[in-house]
């Protein structure tokens, strides 16, 4: 057994406790439905527990840059000396590939190594002269108290961290919900490190639990400072709502329809390599995966023979089988939705160039052709390795097929021009643009987010450091001050 199969309880004030509701959960392994463990749901006096305790606790924990120093380097140890009891609890909780393991892993690494770099950045930060004779203005940063976090089910691990890591590093204390689907390596893992680390009492909090059990209270309550939330975009328009109303600051991450562009001049050969990753990484189950494909249709029936003929050769299975590329969908539910998709492409006429089939959790790779970009099935995110290929009649049209959605999370354009595609890139409505690469892509340095419907904020260093930071403006009169009056 995986020592942190041991760990289903939620973290509350520093302590390993049953959830205080009735209701039971099972974690389960999404490839076999083997019961990794069981856990009680903690309850809304239990998380009423867990920010009250964290709002006590934040402000000694934001004045001690050197604690928060020494606690981030033994979690990061902690991670690397646990590494492979975390790489296997990524493959048994949530259908993780060797491949999509060890991406995660190290992003989730990468995350806390470039938080270390944040611990100094709480206090004056700039002074400049004032307008008014013999004034100075000096900026400062402050904690913003405590953090809301709420994960998702997909990059469990790194899309947790990504909040917490820089959160805790710049002083504030974290409330943090995993997805139950998750919740021992999304939770427990990253509790448990922090424990090790000898990390103050009530500083960081993990609950297991669903929010038809805690409702709102992850985004209402009364001491946090902000909410931090990655997940679908319906959940995220009512997270702001609420927060909004209590005029609670927000970061989105939500939902997206991510196109590659293949432009006139693309090397086909680099753009359908490029594709095969950015589609069946993780089944596909990424908010910035490649949802469509639009090749110029002088380039689609080379591209469209030498993608399937690719998608075709794609092992999937049992994602402990390191050789695996697509392993399991994350749920039933999910296989019904991707079904549903097939069976739309089919009702529609489009061309089915590989048909996927259910084998268990797993859905084989699918390649639909000649989607129509206004099409029900095109305007969908599709959550699965189901891949689809539209038309552009020329690179205008390519670009403005791609921006024809609402959301704008991450994007591709591939072309043999680099000024003509950064220029193209430019005009593309989405938060990021990668040229001649695939458009699932994070780095701890870089300004990831969305526009649109896809969601507010920027993560990434220093940009998640005006997300997470109260910014206060001091001036210090060195004279006497005349007054007109």
């Amino acid at each position: 057994m995986n020592q942190y199969q041991k760990l289903n309880k939620s973290f509350i004030n520093g302590e390993w406790v049953d959830g205080a509701d009735e209701k039971k959960t099972e974690m389960t392994n999404p490839y076999n439905g083997e019961t990794l463990a069981e856990a009680t749901m903690a309850s809304v006096d239990q998380v009423e527990e867990a920010f009250t305790g964290a709002a006590n606790a934040q402000d000694a924990w934001g004045k001690d840059s050197a604690k928060r120093k020494e606690v981030m380097e033994k979690a990061i140890q902690y991670f690397k000396d646990n590494k492979d009891d975390i790489l296997e609890m990524l493959t048994l909780e949530s259908g993780s590939t060797s491949v999509k393991a060890g991406l995660e892993f190290n992003l989730t690494v990468g995350v806390m190594e470039e938080s270390l770099t944040m611990v100094d950045k709480i206090g004056k930060f700039e002074e400049k002269e004032s307008i008014i004779p013999d004034k100075v203005n000096e900026n400062y940063r402050l904690p913003q108290g405590v953090i809301s976090s709420i994960a998702p089910f997909n990059f469990p691990l790194y899309l947790s961290m990504r909040t917490i890591a820089p959160a805790l590093a710049l002083g504030n204390a974290v409330v943090h919900k995993a997805d139950i689907q998750c919740g021992l390596v999304s939770g427990s893992v990253i509790a448990k490190a922090f424990e090790e680390a000898g990390l103050p009492s009530s500083i960081f909090h993990s609950i297991l639990s669903r929010s038809s059990v805690i409702g709102d209270i992850m985004f209402n309550h009364d001491s946090i400072g902000h909410v931090s939330f990655t997940g679908s975009t319906p959940v995220g328009r009512h997270i702001g709502e609420v927060a909004g109303e209590l005029l609670k600051e927000v970061s989105l991450e939500l939902g997206g329809n991510g196109p590659m562009a293949v432009m006139s001049d693309a090397d086909i050969d680099n753009a359908v390599n490029a594709a095969i990753y950015g589609k069946y990484l993780h089944q596909g189950q990424i908010c910035m995966a490649i949802n469509r494909i639009i090749v110029h249709e002088d380039l689609y029936d080379e591209f469209t023979e030498k993608f399937v003929e690719r998608s075709k050769k794609i092992k999937y299975g049992d994602p402990k089988d390191p050789d695996v590329v697509v392993g399991p969908l994350i749920n039933s539910k999910q296989m019904e939705k991707s079904l549903d998709n097939i069976q739309t492409a089919k009702d529609s006429g489009f061309d089915l160039l590989l048909e996927g089939e259910q084998q268990g959790n797993v859905l084989t790779p699918t390649v639909i052709g000649n989607v129509e970009n206004d099409s029900e099935l095109a305007q969908t995110e599709m959550f699965s390795p189901i891949a689809i290929i539209i038309k552009g009649s020329s690179d205008d049209d390519i670009i403005k097929k791609s921006n024809d959605t609402q959301y704008g999370l991450s994007s591709a354009i591939f072309s043999q021009d680099e000024e003509k595609a950064r220029q193209y890139a430019l005009e593309l409505k989405f938060g990021m643009t990668h040229i001649n690469d695939q458009p699932v892509q994070d780095e701890p340095t870089a300004m990831f987010g969305g526009m649109r419907q896809s969601g507010i904020g920027r993560f990434g260093s220093p940009y998640i450091i005006e997300e997470f930071t109260e910014k206060k403006w001091i001036s210090v009169q060195k004279k006497t001050r005349e007054f007109p009056f």
